[in-house]
């Protein structure tokens, strides 16, 4: 053993994950580990394989080759999924390992969260050191993350301002750590200062991609456009930005053009199972039949048993197939959503898919009367307070598909009208929900037309309030918000409250009254989410709040549910 070799802190309990192509780079590496004193080394010769093997425990080092041979993946598509599907606790140092020859693509992975790079050839003490480097800074701030275990984010957040506001060591990443923060607290204001202290100071893509989302959080989607389209005529091949210009357009309505976003967000990341679900909901929603099929087919192909998979595709593959007739393939996608139901049964969410496939399989059989029953007990799902946006374009797209087939589902058109005034919360959604109603005009008329009396419901309050009608703007929100179940009434209730607070006599209970709707019929929020909800948002990086540290400091639990998401923490490496 080399003498100058520096043992690596609680080295016998760690555990490591090597993943190359090459047996021998991973027999050396494995080797060096060896050195350091590991012992509980574990070796992948497939990225598929090391997402496995990840998704299996939680490893304390990840060192994973940048390229692979004959693939169109590469490192940089692992740690991104991984860090999307929060995979990855704060303790956990990734280490990605490339030839010079792709320094630059590494350094751009390096800003995306992991958390140093090594460069070949190299010895065992440069490993070492990058290692070491890495743990120092983990336990530099252990302060932010003790915080955030304890679920205490104000705490978390205003240490990271401190630690910026002194531009102590590692100032940097506190900034990208407490940026996240504040925009999980609503403090957007705040978020964007940081954001922005660190693009004065080192010109950081994710920190002018830190202010793009600020400004979305703020409805100024103008000015965050702007900042977006600049970005990507920078970074081409920033698969974040891609993201988030997807996220804005979605909202607008602009589906066309989200899914030429998330196409080339795709074609950056072909190994990415998230980014080609996206694409292929996107292209499905579009009338993109064929592009859909193969985005989604290769999500399944991939990634079928990954935690990242999301099972809506499988709903979507059914409904595709079915309308291509293709009995076998529509067969193997409701086979594969069956044994994922099977796995976990208590799911309201995939008990809610297998429903619509099971309509389209009966009407695949020729078993439309069975279909009409199964839809007809669906659609009492609508008032439900748990039934979202998904769940609603899904039925709608399984009502639409009875109608066309001529089948008398009594009194459709005002389910329809129901489920689109509570649903048309944005241009987006409404976009969306028109979409999957397409092959039948009357019901686009009918949502479009429960857009409208919002619209027109939430200008005639605001036309009150402006003439200091202000409890009668309220009151009105309230009500129609009630009637309709629609969170963007609901809100605007809230806000309009808010401003107005000191010339409300009654304002505790009109208070009382409007939280008790939003947590009802607020909790999926307004804007539109492709897929399952949680994960990484598009651009942002995970904050895992866990119980206790594993690794390097002892073990690991998943810690709680924070504003709907599970935290984990991956951000840059600088020093600075």
């Amino acid at each position: 053993m080399d003498e100058n070799l520096l043992i690596y802190p609680d080295a016998q309990s760690c555990r490591a994950v090597i993943i190359d192509s090459n047996p021998v780079t991973r027999g050396l590496l494995a080797d060096m580990l060896r050195q350091m004193g590991l012992a509980q080394i574990t070796q992948c010769g497939k990225l598929l394989d090391g997402r496995r093997a990840i998704e299996a425990k939680v490893f304390d080092i990840i060192l994973c080759e940048y390229n692979f041979p004959n693939s169109p993946a590469a490192g940089q598509a692992l740690l991104d999924d991984l860090r999307r599907s929060q995979l990855l606790p704060y303790s956990t140092v990734f280490i990605m390992v490339t030839a010079e020859a792709t320094y630059t693509s590494v350094t751009e992975a390096a800003e995306a969260a992991l958390d140093s790079f090594l460069i070949r050839p190299h010895n065992a003490n440069a490993l070492e050191e990058r290692l070491i480097q890495a743990h120092n800074r983990k336990k530099t701030l252990a302060d932010i993350y003790e915080a955030m275990e304890r679920s205490d984010l104000q705490k978390a957040a205003d240490l990271c301002v401190d630690r910026v506001e002194k531009r102590s060591f590692y100032w940097l990443y506190s900034a990208r750590i407490g940026a996240e923060l504040q925009l999980r607290l609503g403090r957007n204001d705040i978020a964007k200062k940081l954001y922005e202290a660190v693009e004065a100071a080192k010109d950081q893509p994710w920190a002018k991609l830190g202010i793009a989302r600020t400004e979305i959080a703020e409805g100024e989607f103008a000015e965050a456009k702007k900042i977006l389209e600049s970005l990507i005529r920078e970074n081409s091949s920033y698969a974040d930005a891609f993201d988030v210009m997807g996220r804005l357009q979605v909202e607008q309505g602009d589906l066309g053009d989200a899914l030429r976003t998330y196409r080339n967000a795709s074609q950056i990341t072909p190994f990415s199972i998230t980014r080609l679900q996206r694409e292929g909901t996107l292209a499905f929603i579009a009338g993109e039949s064929q592009e859909a099929i193969q985005a989604l087919e290769r999500a399944v192909h991939s990634g079928l048993n990954s935690k990242l998979f999301d099972c809506q595709t499988l709903v979507i593959l059914c409904i595709l197939h079915f309308d291509n007739r293709d009995s076998r393939q529509f067969s193997q996608a409701y086979k594969n959503l069956e044994r994922t139901l099977s796995r976990t049964p208590g799911s309201t969410r995939l008990m809610r898919f297998r429903s619509v496939a099971s309509v389209f399989k009966l009407l695949l059989e020729s078993r439309i009367m069975e279909g009409i029953a199964l839809t007809r007990g669906m659609m009492l799902d609508i008032l439900d307070e748990r039934f979202d946006f998904e769940a609603a374009a899904n039925l709608l797209t399984t009502v639409t598909q009875l109608k066309i087939t001529e089948a008398n589902l009594e009194d459709d058109e005002g389910w329809v009208k129901t489920l689109a005034s509570r649903f048309c919360v944005s241009e987006g959604a409404t976009e969306m929900l028109c979409q999957a109603a397409a092959k039948y005009e009357p019901y686009v008329n009918l949502i479009r037309n429960a857009r409208a009396e919002i619209d027109d419901a939430a200008e005639k309050a605001i036309n009150f309030s402006t003439s200091g009608a202000h409890i009668v703007a309220v009151k009105t929100l309230m009500i129609k918000g009630s009637e309709t179940r629609n969170a963007q009434l609901i809100k605007l209730a809230g806000k309009v409250l808010q401003r107005y607070a000191d010339k409300m006599d009654n304002f505790e209970t009109i208070q009382m009254v409007i939280n008790d709707l939003k947590n009802r019929y607020c909790s999926q929020g307004t804007q539109v989410r492709l897929g399952a909800h949680g994960g990484r948002a598009a651009g942002g990086i995970n904050l895992r709040i866990s119980s206790s540290s594993r690794g390097l400091d002892g073990p690991n639990h998943t810690g709680p549910l924070i504003d709907g998401h599970r935290t984990a923490l991956n951000v840059s490496h600088h020093p600075s």
